[in-house]
Order: C-alpha cells, then sequence, then structure tokens
C-alpha cells in the first residue's frame, strides 16, 4: 500500500488586485511629488523675477526721464529694436510733452508658455504737469531684462 502522503502546504493565491493597487497608488504618489517640484520651481521664478523685472523698467524710465534716450533705447528687447530705429524712438520720446517723472505703481511677473514675463504699472508725468498711466512690458532676452512693446 502506497505510503501516507505527507503534508504540504497548500498553494497561495495570487493577488493581482493588490499589487495593481499598489503600483498604481506609487505612481500616482510620484505625478504629485513631481506636480509640488513643477509648481515650487514656477513659484520661485516668479517672485525672484519681480526685484530685476522693477530694476530694469526703473532703469529704464529714470533715463528717459533724464533725457539719456540713447541708454535707454539699449534697454529695449530686439523685437522692439526691430520695430524702432534709433533715431526714430529718439524722436519720437524727444517729442513734446517730455516724460519728466515717473512713479512704479505695480510689478507683476507671470509664465507665459513656460517663460517668464513682467508687467509694470507707472504712472508717467510729463513736463507742464499732465500725468498718465502706462504698463511696461518687460521680457526676459539675452540672459537679462528688457523692455518690450511700446512704452509710448
Amino acid at each position: 500500500m502506497g505510503g501516507e502522503q505527507g503534508w504540504t502546504r497548500p498553494a497561495r493565491p495570487r493577488r493581482p488586485v493588490r499589487t495593481s493597487l499598489l503600483l498604481g497608488g506609487f505612481a500616482i504618489l510620484l505625478c504629485l511629488v513631481g506636480a509640488a517640484g513643477l509648481g515650487a520651481w514656477n513659484v520661485q521664478v516668479v517672485t525672484g523675477a519681480s526685484g530685476p523685472v522693477r530694476q530694469t523698467a526703473d532703469g529704464f524710465l529714470r533715463e528717459l526721464s533724464a533725457g539719456e534716450v540713447e541708454q535707454a533705447y539699449e534697454r529695449l528687447c530686439a523685437r522692439a529694436r526691430e520695430r524702432w530705429s534709433e533715431v526714430g524712438f529718439t524722436g519720437w520720446v524727444r517729442t513734446p510733452p517730455v516724460v519728466s517723472g515717473y512713479e512704479i505703481q505695480r510689478v507683476s511677473v507671470r509664465t507665459k508658455a513656460g517663460r517668464p514675463v513682467g508687467e509694470v504699472a507707472v504712472r508717467l508725468t510729463r513736463e507742464g504737469g499732465a500725468g498718465e498711466q502706462r504698463v511696461l512690458s518687460v521680457v526676459k532676452e539675452d540672459g537679462g531684462w528688457r523692455v518690450c512693446g511700446d512704452p509710448f
């Protein structure tokens, strides 16, 4: 007669659902960490850029109000310099009433298509005391910030 079979451990049931849930949870956690890191980087870029944006606009407006139009022209972005020649820009800026003072009211920086873009709201004072509101667009170009668009 055959010998009695020894005891064997029963086969362990497979748990594919549990493994899938565990891997799915890990993937979601990884995505959340990545999104948080990207968001923190974006906030850091935007908040760290407001100082240089303000300095660029301040330098540009200071040079304009002091009559140093050639130096102000150098602060324009390439697109604005393509649109305005230095002679044309100088003639336009020196047309009365010229800017005699300014006050920076607000600086904001945001990202547009993954690139930081600044806007500076200013109150310009013209000769004779007339004032007007303007918004200067400031963009990152060649490693620095430049005034872009038509400031006047």
